[in-house]
């Protein structure tokens, strides 16, 4: 395959990767996202995503040895112009969206969900899938969410566990309405009329659901919730950062269920 060789900053396709990685709705339009390091890149084909573009940098390491449909060698100002990273190993690739739906999603005997409810911070959207990966959940579900499943900052912060994980965008009435068809507990976290965490049964199938830090839950999901959970606070401090509180409730589901996890 014939390699294009990128010198220039001002090249539209360079400009391109930079309004990519930059506008969620450029995105959406283009149904392309930037994936950085040949680690995720890797993770991201695995996971059934197509690359159409790819970038490398043999100054920071990189080589020509993944397919794409178009393939282009860029000078190390070039790279670090389109990059996230301070540390790229000289891999970028244009993946092409895919749509997920709960037709995807092939649930255990006992499934394990976490539902995230507008979650706005991609680091923290990165992290709980991080966790979900972790955890071997069979699903994260995220209703009305305020930043994108392939924001950079979401598939940087998640390690590429963003193409590892089951992940499904909908409105929380399709998420509420699929929960309950698969006779999913929902256990909603919040601050009051709770019940401590550990004293609850997640060996049954379960929901996690989790709100943003600022709100919390909507009224919505508190209404419909089968049981309100709490993580009781010892210190100064009412709560705490919403992908830490999601790990703590996943990880008791795990040990309530046996399952160990290295």
């Amino acid at each position: 395959m014939k390699t294009e060789v990128i010198a220039s900053l001002q090249n539209d396709k360079i400009k391109n990767v930079v309004l990519l990685r930059e506008k969620s709705k450029e995105r959406n339009r283009q149904r392309l996202f930037p994936v950085e390091g040949k680690r995720e890149i890797n993770m991201a084909v695995s996971g059934g995503y197509g690359i159409e573009s790819l970038f490398v940098c043999p100054e920071l390491g990189g080589n020509i040895n993944l397919t794409a449909k178009y393939i282009y060698e860029v000078s190390k100002k070039v790279f670090e112009k389109m990059a996230c990273r301070e540390d790229s190993d000289g891999f970028l690739a244009l993946m092409r969206m895919k749509n997920s739906s709960f037709h995807d999603i092939n649930i255990s005997g006992v499934p394990l969900v976490i539902v995230l409810e507008a979650v706005e911070k991609p680091g923290n959207l990165g992290a709980i899938l991080r966790t979900a990966d972790a955890a071997n959940v069979d699903a994260v579900i995220v209703c009305d969410p305020k930043s994108d499943l392939f924001n950079p900052n979401v598939i940087r912060s998640s390690l590429g566990c963003v193409f590892t994980v089951n992940t499904v965008t909908c409105t929380s009435a399709e998420a509420f309405e699929w929960l309950k068809k698969n006779d999913i507990t929902i256990f909603a976290a919040e601050l009051e009329s709770s019940q401590c965490y550990y004293d609850e049964d997640f060996t049954k199938g379960s929901a996690i659901v989790m709100g943003t830090e600022s709100t919390g839950l909507s009224k919505f999901w508190l209404d419909k919730a089968d049981k309100r959970i709490i993580i009781p606070m010892h210190g100064k401090v009412d709560s705490l950062n919403v992908s830490v509180s999601t790990a703590i409730l996943t990880f008791e589901a795990m040990r309530q269920r046996n399952v160990r996890v290295f």
